[in-house]
């Protein structure tokens, strides 16, 4: 990773064949490694994985304070209810990563937003310029593969964290993205097993 970015971890639920979907995540174990492990400044999310929570969003309990920045990218502009995502209890605040060609939000939809690159978002950038806020040391990425993989294919990230769970041949999405996974030398950090037999892999990205 650039020395000018905060540290990067992709920490995905995926099965033994390396898929995000089609199985039941174990959430509690998943949210529980989260809360105890990387204590993350910023929480980097895909436009398609908050798209997937809006149905469920109702009127929470206002902005965590302290809690994390929730940064999503949005290059098209198709996330609408970001009062509700600020206001669920898990983040402090909100911030959309555009481009130059996103369209126009539409009126009275506007949020803080950071506009980088191009054509897309260039998330170099991005996490550049998120790098600057006080505080933003740790970034998680929230994502069920496709952010993963263009962090990945730009040498974003620093650690990826795998939760196995014990099924396969199930899902279609690879925790990898769209593209072939790129050649990157991996070291491993740590790794354990849980009831129902869960495995826990961590790596650091050489």
């Amino acid at each position: 990773m650039p020395a000018d970015t905060p540290y990067v971890v992709a920490h995905l639920g995926v099965s033994l064949d390396g898929k995000t979907d089609g199985f039941p995540l174990d959430s509690v174990r998943f949210h529980q490694l989260v809360g105890t492990t990387w204590h993350e400044d910023v929480t980097l999310a895909g436009s398609d994985t908050v798209l997937a929570l809006e149905p469920a969003l109702v009127h929470g309990p206002g902005p965590r304070d302290p809690g994390p920045l929730l940064a999503v990218v949005d290059g098209r502009a198709r996330v609408t209810r970001w009062e509700e995502l600020r206001d669920a209890g898990h983040w402090s605040e909100v911030l959309a990563l555009r481009c130059h060609a996103t369209p126009p939000h539409p009126h009275g939809r506007h949020v803080p937003e950071l506009v980088v690159g191009d054509d897309q978002v260039d998330l170099a950038a991005a996490l550049r310029a998120i790098g600057r806020r006080p505080g933003a040391e740790v970034v998680r990425v929230a994502s069920g593969g496709r952010l993963v993989g263009r962090l990945l294919a730009a040498g974003l990230v620093d650690e990826i964290s795998l939760l196995v769970h014990p099924v396969m041949g199930v899902g279609s999405r690879d925790w990898w993205g769209d593209a072939p996974p790129p050649q990157r030398s991996l070291q491993v950090i740590d790794s354990d097993t849980f009831g129902g037999g869960l495995v826990w892999l961590r790596y650091r990205v050489a």
